[in-house]
């Protein structure tokens, strides 16, 4: 699948394209609805299909100091748009010079000139431009002069309330890893390589795989019943996590912990991404070793029975 950059011309074989225009970050059902219209699209017309998004998020880019929020990485992004059959992802660099461009010139400049697209769809309340100063409105009267069709997707329902991003961030930080896998459908994951730690976890029977959080939204700090994926392997496994800063040991470090049942291989240095299933319990500290690990039992029992 191809990774195209906006502030480059596309490829003559990908211009004349059909481009889902958004965030898409969590690509949850909403994102999905706007993205697969633009997919369909694409194919009923034999265009290629391109499905974008924004890096860093806007958000990101007005408020640095934000807490972390992003619910993939744009590595999970291009395997889940070339899941759903896109041709291609294009990132735009949000910078200065991107967040100083009139939504004029974003249509007529960027859409149509440097990237030569010929329909655009997005969700309906979608804006851009500086300071937001363009909707669809907007995109469809200016697009029509630049050639460029645009169609909206409405938006999704789930349970009597429309998908967001931010009812997934509340679920994953309400501890609720269910909730967000249904809007998203697809568990919540983090992907990162293997560090070395401090192998306490190895000395009481327990041998961790060592995660950093990095930009990822921090889902409720606690235990969960996760499966893990090597990268390079393909391989599926089963275990129990915690993600939090550690309250039994010092000093305390924010980590993510997988432990995978019956596996005994080496994972340093390899790319691991762990799946959020289900919350089985707050991060707690303990009065002794022996009450850790009595509750490490239970909580590595709930979680086998809980993923089946």
């Amino acid at each position: 699948m191809r990774w195209l950059d906006h502030r480059e011309a596309l490829p003559e074989s990908l211009r004349g394209g059909i481009i889902a225009l958004g965030n898409f970050d969590g690509f949850h059902k909403g994102h999905q609805a706007v993205a697969g219209e633009a997919i369909r699209w694409a194919r009923e017309t034999g265009r290629p299909s391109i499905v974008a998004t924004f890096d860093p998020h806007p958000a990101r880019f007005f408020n640095p100091d934000v807490p972390p929020f992003r619910l993939t990485t744009l590595e999970q992004r291009q395997e889940l748009y070339l899941a759903a059959g896109a041709t291609a992802m294009l990132v735009f660099h949000f910078d200065a010079e991107l967040a100083g461009t009139t939504a004029e010139d974003f249509i007529g400049t960027l859409l149509a000139e440097r990237l030569g697209v010929a329909g655009v769809v997005t969700g309906e309340d979608f804006t851009f431009g500086k300071a937001r100063g363009g909707n669809v409105e907007l995109l469809r009267e200016v697009g029509a002069q630049h050639g460029i069709e645009a169609r909206t997707v409405g938006p999704v329902g789930d349970g009597g309330e429309l998908v967001s991003s931010s009812r997934v961030r509340e679920a994953l930080q309400a501890g609720d890893p269910q909730m967000a896998a249904r809007l998203m459908t697809r568990p919540f994951a983090i992907r990162g390589v293997v560090q070395h730690g401090d192998k306490r976890g190895r000395t009481i029977g327990y041998p961790t795989a060592n995660l950093s959080i990095e930009g990822y939204l921090r889902p409720k700090y606690g235990v969960y019943a996760v499966t893990g994926r090597i990268l390079a392997t393909g391989e599926e496994l089963q275990g129990a996590a915690n993600i939090g800063i550690r309250p039994q040991f010092d000093p305390p470090k924010e980590l993510l912990e997988p432990f995978f049942f019956d596996f005994s291989g080496g994972l340093y240095g390899q790319e691991i991404e762990i799946a959020f299933h289900h919350f089985l319990r707050p991060e707690a500290r303990f009065d002794s070793l022996d009450g850790l690990l009595e509750q490490m039992e239970k909580d590595c029992s709930r979680a086998r029975g809980l993923l089946g």
